[in-house]
């Protein structure tokens, strides 16, 4: 079993990262000292895979836990699902007592964390991810939130959960498409932090939908030092998480939800990243390369479709909360392994980066 420490204080908490954790799930919850009743927050996807199996856990534990299901999907992150959530949790007699499970990806994660920083002005909440996004990225750190009609995460919390557990056999329940999604937040890690890990995720088979655990573990590690060095992104650090995510996240704005799955939105963003750091920094066109193949490799997509409107995607971006005061805060790569947050970075080169992304990679 490979347990990543988050050190935050009296906020720390474990990840638990091995093959079969889901099912010693309340075993491990027990550790916490969390009683009385949960509320399982999960969505169309995920829930009949698994909820079944983790309510009949708590339940020999003595915990009575309660099923709330929202549609798979972006759209579920909402300001109307977080009403509707805390008011099935009130009928079903929750209380300040009470704390939560967030049993799916991203989306789900990020929807129930959101919950529980607001249900009774906050209760505990332990992540149970499900998704490659999840297991590597956004199930640590504690940011939660929820989408609007402006942008991606406007709304939102920092609010730590208790524990994660982290079972990568979950993976082989995914559609292939959203399994290989995932790795762009992988790629991201290895390319500002650890570019030894760039040959890993080289020698992966995009068709194994098994992934060693201690690769898993390894990037979990790597978002968790990011977070403890500036949990609250005060100082800078942990903007460095958002190396491709900028743009990324405007291309994902732009277009329906469930045209663009998050990963493969970013994986756009990471190559406009890449056109940017060789503008602006250091980075050789052989290491952007790189990169490149191994987005290719996982069949994330490199060319912007012409129908997404550049002026759309730029306009989605000034509205990020990335930016602050309409200034511009890029990420960008001086070498593999390697990032720092340039303000050098203008919108007329921004606009043609994105530009640039409709033409092959």
């Amino acid at each position: 079993m490979a347990t990543v420490h988050v050190h935050l204080d009296k906020r720390s908490y474990d990840v638990i990262c091995e093959y079969g954790a889901l099912d010693s799930a309340a075993q491990h919850i027990a550790s916490l000292g969390l009683t009385n009743k949960a509320a399982i927050i999960t969505d169309s996807n995920v829930g009949p895979h698994y909820a079944s199996q983790l309510i009949a856990q708590l339940s020999a534990d003595g915990i009575n836990a309660s099923l709330h299901t929202v549609a798979a999907g972006e759209a579920s992150k909402s300001m109307s699902n977080v009403e509707e959530l805390c008011r099935q949790m009130t009928r079903e007699g929750h209380d300040r007592s009470s704390w939560v499970i967030a049993l799916g990806g991203g989306v789900v994660g990020d929807l129930a964390g959101f919950v529980a920083s607001v249900f009774y002005r906050g209760v505990p909440f332990v992540q149970i991810p499900t998704t490659i996004v999840s297991l590597v990225d956004s199930s640590v750190g504690g940011k939660t939130g929820v989408n609007i009609a402006e942008g991606k995460n406007l709304v939102g919390a920092f609010h730590q959960p208790r524990m994660v557990l982290a079972d990568p056999a979950t993976l082989s329940t995914l559609a292939g498409r959203e399994y290989r999604e995932g790795y762009a937040e992988a790629i991201k890690h290895a390319a500002i932090r650890d570019a030894d890990m760039l040959a890993e995720l080289e020698a992966l088979d995009p068709l194994n939908q098994a992934p060693p655990a201690e690769l898993i573990a390894r990037n979990i590690a790597i978002k968790a030092r990011v977070v403890e060095e500036d949990e609250k992104e005060t100082s800078g650090t942990r903007a460095l998480l958002n190396f491709g995510h900028t743009i990324g996240h405007g291309i994902e704005a732009s277009v329906p939800y469930g045209e663009l799955l998050h990963g493969e939105a970013i994986s756009l963003g990471i190559r406009a990243a890449l056109i940017l750091s060789e503008q602006f920094s250091s980075l050789s066109h052989a290491e952007s390369q790189r990169v490149l193949q191994l987005l290719q490799n996982f069949q994330l997509p490199l060319t912007l479709p012409n129908h997404i409107d550049t002026a759309t995607v730029l306009e989605k971006m000034k509205r990020d909360k990335k930016f602050s005061g309409g200034k511009i805060n890029f990420v960008l790569l001086d070498t593999l392994g390697s990032a720092f947050v340039s303000k050098d970075v203008t919108w007329e080169a921004i606009e043609a980066s994105i530009e640039l992304l409709r033409q092959d990679a």
